[in-house]
């Protein structure tokens, strides 16, 4: 009887459907976490609240680094082309901080007409005022790689003590604003200039909740040799080691990012490798972008429960009419007591909590009287979100990744590497001799013949049991060895003849040289004897 009651009511604890990830994104944030935030004033501790634009725009890579690191001429080297309001030099010349978008003509945006604009997610940043803005513009271009992409260029970060004269903002602010909503945050050195000034430590720790976005890019390292590279590198990870402050060693790309000659050529190959692992994880982006924006609104979510925890807790505390000031000063000061008092009475993780430093320096400001009390519906909907909706989520996540398996960042610098001679890795190891007339192998054939006839051929052939006494020699693991036999017996018929046997040992070496196997035979390695129409 009344089943349909029963129905009904678990219908609305289904998630709910929705067509793309952003877009449910989007619905979870306005329905469940906003009330929220919007109760215990997220916004005025925290960060601004999210829109539209937030949910739907392109990913984006900030730069970040200390005067002529080479952060303008790396995007100018990634998109192979200058963009409007460009300038590079010695001395600092970006004196401000600059969105480089995708657009149909060139041209410039000032800040304050950009943060008007309801399809840019910039329109938070009004509430650093007239002197932000100021210092704030969007160069938009026709280029491919912003297609996928959007890059934040940054006002050089001054050494020594000319940070303190001050910008007229928070530099450190704008930058926090910009590290939660880009995808990747590209912290710049020069190996010449690895100070690391007052300035650069406090955005630094501003980044902190971000380390999983950060990747460090030791650059200009073509200007010095080899030993003192070493030397400058080791330094770079001391020096992040202490101001990061974290267990797990900073990822640090080194080379020369830009399309001048090499000066010291000796470590080509290291920063070609260098740049092209540079190079996939910025491609990468498009594709992760979707649950790269799920996980912050978790990481949001988490933290939103914990401000309302810690506002309810400081309006209880609260007398009702005498005695505020006095109580008000007595909280802010035993603010580490509450924490701990939270987080025992409702199982929350130490990691989760805010600055202490930060939230004392605000709470003087606020007026407690006006705090809201704890509302459990708000907090319920909050952990329906992140228990239900978001696994649901979590599935539509994975279809979408799925279908953008070909999205990657094109143009520019992407393509130089991509194919021809000059693709990583081209004509080295099991690609050597891709482009020669003769067979690759048969240079060291003579020698390898030696060995194959002392192994007493039948039939012209040896058994896999010969074989493996002579491979094994080579201490190579037996799944390599197991795939170099595979990749050797080209006929399938379990023996190998000396062209054979010659190219397991070519193999090996290729092994051996540090390369990586080919998952099939490439067609130059095949032995001319058993080449089809040959």
């Amino acid at each position: 009887m009344f089943s349909w009651v029963s129905k009904d009511a678990h219908r609305k604890k289904e998630p709910e459907l929705f067509q793309t990830v952003a877009d449910g994104l989007r619905k979870l944030y306005n329905q469940k976490l906003l009330p929220l935030e919007e109760t215990y004033r997220f916004h005025d501790f925290h960060s601004p609240a999210l829109e539209d634009a937030d949910f739907h725009n392109k990913p984006m890579v900030l730069l970040v680094g200390q005067y002529s690191t080479g952060k303008t001429t790396f995007i100018r080297h990634l998109m192979e082309q200058d963009f409007p309001g460009m300038r590079i030099g010695p001395e600092p010349t970006t004196d401000s901080f600059i969105a480089v978008m995708h657009g149909p003509v060139e041209g410039v945006l000032p800040g304050n007409a950009l943060v008007v604009d309801p399809k840019k997610p910039f329109r938070k940043l009004s509430a650093f005022g007239n002197a932000f803005l100021n210092r704030f513009m969007c160069a938009q271009l026709p280029n491919p790689v912003l297609e996928s992409i959007s890059i934040i260029d940054t006002p050089g970060i001054l050494s020594g003590e000319k940070q303190r004269i001050s910008r007229g903002y928070d530099f450190a602010a704008v930058l926090e604003w910009f590290a939660e909503r880009v995808d990747r945050i590209i912290l710049l050195f020069d190996a010449h200039k690895l100070d690391i000034s007052d300035e650069f430590s406090e955005v630094i720790k501003a980044l902190k909740n971000h380390e999983d976005k950060i990747r460090v890019v030791l650059n200009k390292a073509d200007q010095i040799e080899t030993q003192q590279l070493m030397r400058v590198y080791g330094a770079l990870m001391w020096s992040l080691g202490k101001i990061i402050n974290t267990p797990e060693v900073v990822r640090v790309y080194i080379g020369s990012f830009w399309s001048h000659p090499l000066l010291i050529p000796d470590n080509r190959k290291l920063f070609e490798a260098e740049e092209q692992d540079l190079f996939k994880d910025i491609q990468s982006l498009p594709r992760n972008a979707a649950l790269r924006k799920l996980n912050d609104l978790i990481k949001r979510a988490r933290l939103a429960k914990v401000h309302a925890y810690i506002i309810s807790s400081l309006k209880k505390e609260m007398p009702n009419v005498f005695g505020k000031d006095n109580k008000k000063r007595e909280l802010i000061n035993n603010l580490v007591e509450i924490y701990v008092k939270i987080e025992k009475e409702h199982q929350i993780s130490p990691g989760d909590f805010p600055s202490i430093k930060k939230m004392q320096d605000i709470l003087m400001t606020q007026d407690f009287s006006k705090f809201q009390a704890i509302k459990p519906k708000l907090l319920d909907a909050v952990d329906d979100m992140l228990a239900n909706d978001i696994a649901k989520l979590m599935v539509l996540v994975r279809q979408e990744e799925s279908q953008m398996t070909n999205q990657v960042v094109k143009g520019g610098a992407f393509e130089g590497t991509m194919n021809g001679p000059f693709g990583h890795g081209y004509g080295e190891g099991a690609g050597e001799g891709i482009d020669d007339v003769e067979w690759v192998v048969g240079k060291d054939k003579p020698t390898y013949d030696e060995i194959f006839y002392t192994l007493s051929p039948v039939n012209g052939k040896i058994t896999g049991a010969s074989a493996k006494k002579e491979m094994v020699k080579s201490k190579l693991p037996n799944t390599v060895l197991g795939k170099i036999w595979k990749l050797a017996d080209v006929d399938r018929d379990g023996f190998l003849d000396d062209e054979e046997f010659a190219l397991a040992n070519h193999l090996i070496k290729v092994k051996l040289e540090g390369h990586e196997l080919p998952a099939d035979l490439p067609s130059h390695l095949i032995p001319p004897s058993k080449r089809r129409g040959e």
